[in-house]
């Protein structure tokens, strides 16, 4: 039985439209980079999806009667393996963000003629993330991104807050810069007039239609939303629906214009080697920037977006080499993500987005639907922890581990030098999933050559000697800390292990209780952040169930406030004179 048949109904006609009169696009290969987009923000109408790709011939009709069954790949809401469907969709608010990201590929990096096509419902409309991406559109002008709202009044528990208020809708995205035409949702007349309709600004289709339309007894009525119909119902229904079909003729797709360069991202590689000297000193944040816009001369498909903090996250850097390749976002964190993913589409481009790592928090949603729509972006948080100092804590990443770890199939780089952050943009721009690289404020020496090399979930011991008795893991500034007091702890005779994770996920097992076999089975951990979800509870749980092993974990235990990073450092307890005292405790607790 489909569920959803109502929120189906209401967007028949305008489906039937867009893919057989108005879209370009080949139906056997539906991935082709010369195809016109489609992206279904409202993705509980997946079924219909479904049937349209029956209909142009790419799926099997009978493929159709297997639709959420675990056998098959008709998931209850669009997901990429479906080599039709580019993002995954179903946390409703969404789709039109990554719209905006394809049609900016389009329109700005690709120069090509697709098209890009976005449906909506009414209900999501409520959504603010909406109305980033209608802002972003209008400011960019994507006038090849067309935005279907789908207005059949009802949502999934009640009715829509605007109702059948198509005016109001049409003020809006007027106000937001689009060109919006309001139609009969169900007039096919009207439907392939508005579409053909170009402008030099987005379009926005307001289609007036009714929830369950051609439903007997159901059309427009509350209480339906997702529900299947009982079967007697849906046989008479269907014989209903079948006896108002005028014509049995096969429409073919139009083929699209084939315009769109061809693109290849595999194996960016630098075109240098680092260029630093041991000893100097720079801020990872800084390195991240100087990086970014050296990966930018290796492949002009590499892209930098920022969310107004790119004099911050050195972002700048890699707009003032490639101020092409750059897109502003503005202050529109959630959105940001989202055109990353629509951008990184079809392998057409490599995103790197940066903005404070503390603000990639309110786009978890974003990042969440990023790695189920399997999507290729890298993110880069700065001014992660109280190392930022005065700033105070609404502006500290103190919970960015512990979400980014959360994520599938994520990895997560954690540089604690100008040569590991280098060696991490250009590991990134190669790994697939959803990349993040969390780098800080102050200036930290240099401590790698540059012929060091790095890979994804390969530690460093960065201090060790022979008779060391305790195995100590910091990243970032608190790496730095641990360096500081080995030296404090050599004047007392007691050594330390010092281990540079590189990423935080994977992290590199073997090592660590190669380390803490060495150490009597003791590690510490410190980091700048909290206690929960970061380097401590990641490490406790690689080393849980080895005999002999504890681990101790130094992290910021409350909500910090404003101070010189150094008074924070200490505060919290996570400086050198902490490590020292907490590695004391382990040496004489033995």
């Amino acid at each position: 039985m489909v569920k959803h048949p109502t929120s189906c109904c209401s967007a028949a006609e305008i489906m039937a439209v867009l893919f057989f009169h108005t879209m370009r696009y080949k139906a056997l290969d539906p991935r082709n980079p010369h195809n016109d987009r489609f992206v279904l923000s409202k993705g509980h109408a997946a079924p219909i999806l479904y049937a349209v790709w029956a209909e142009a011939g790419f799926l099997p009709e009978a493929e159709l009667l297997n639709l959420r069954k675990i056998s098959s790949d008709l998931d209850g809401h669009p997901v990429p393996k479906q080599a039709f469907t580019d993002v995954a969709t179903g946390s409703l608010g969404q789709g039109l963000g990554a719209a905006c990201g394809m049609a900016y590929t389009g329109k700005y990096f690709d120069k090509a003629s697709y098209r890009v096509y976005c449906m909506l419902g009414d209900g999501e409309v409520s959504e603010g993330s909406v109305w980033e991406a209608m802002a972003f559109a209008g400011i960019y002008k994507l006038d090849n991104l067309v935005a279907i709202f789908d207005i059949n009044r009802l949502g999934q528990s009640d009715p829509a807050p605007l109702q059948h208020q198509v005016d109001v809708y049409q003020k809006r995205c007027e106000a937001f810069g689009w060109h919006a035409i309001i139609v009969d949702g169900h007039s096919v007349e009207e439907l392939c007039k508005a579409f053909g309709q170009a402008k030099h600004q987005p379009t926005a289709i307001i289609a007036k239609t009714f929830k369950g339309r051609g439903i007997t007894g159901i059309e427009d009525k509350e209480a339906w939303h997702g529900k299947p119909l009982p079967k007697n119902m849906a046989e008479q229904i269907i014989q209903e629906i079948y006896s108002q079909v005028q014509s049995k003729k096969k429409i073919l797709a139009t083929p699209p214009q084939e315009d769109a360069p061809s693109v290849d991202i595999a194996n960016i590689r630098m075109p240098t080697p680092p260029n630093y000297k041991v000893g100097d000193k720079i801020a990872t944040r800084k390195a991240y920037g100087l990086a970014l816009a050296k990966l930018g001369h290796a492949s002009d498909r590499i892209i930098a977006l920022d969310g107004d903090t790119k004099n911050s996250t050195f972002s700048e850097l890699f707009k003032k080499e490639h101020p092409d390749r750059f897109i502003e976002c503005y202050i529109a964190e959630q959105n940001m993500v989202s055109i990353a993913v629509g951008c990184a589409t079809r392998d057409r481009t490599v995103p790197f987005c940066s903005t404070f790592a503390a603000f990639f928090t309110r786009a978890f949603d974003q990042i969440r639907m990023a790695a189920i729509s399997e999507s290729n972006i890298n993110l880069c948080g700065s001014h992660c922890g109280v190392s930022i100092g005065e700033d105070g804590p609404s502006q500290m990443a103190l919970e960015d581990l512990a979400m980014f770890r959360s994520v599938p199939m994520s990895t997560v780089f954690y540089p604690s030098d100008g040569v590991a952050t280098e060696k991490a943009v250009e590991l990134a721009a190669n790994t697939k999933g959803i990349c993040f690289i969390r780098t800080s404020r102050p200036e930290n020496a240099i401590i790698y050559s540059n012929n060091e090399d790095f890979q994804v979930g390969q530690a460093k011991v960065v201090l060790k000697s022979k008779d060391d008795q305790v195995t100590v893991i910091g990243a970032g500034v608190t790496l730095h800390e641990a360096l500081a007091a080995a030296e404090m702890l050599k004047k007392e005779k007691i050594g330390v292990r010092v281990l540079d994770p590189f990423t935080i996920k994977p992290l590199d097992k073997k090592l660590i209780l190669d380390c803490a076999r060495a150490t009597k089975g003791r590690i510490l951990t410190v980091e700048d952040h909290y206690y929960e979800g970061g380097i401590g509870e990641a490490v406790s749980a690689a080393v849980v169930g080895e005999p002999g092993v504890t681990v101790t974990r130094l992290a910021v235990s409350q909500v910090p406030r404003s101070g010189k990073p150094a008074e924070l450092l200490k505060m919290f307890g996570i400086d050198k004179d902490a490590i020292v005292q907490a590695v004391k405790g382990l040496v004489t607790k033995g």
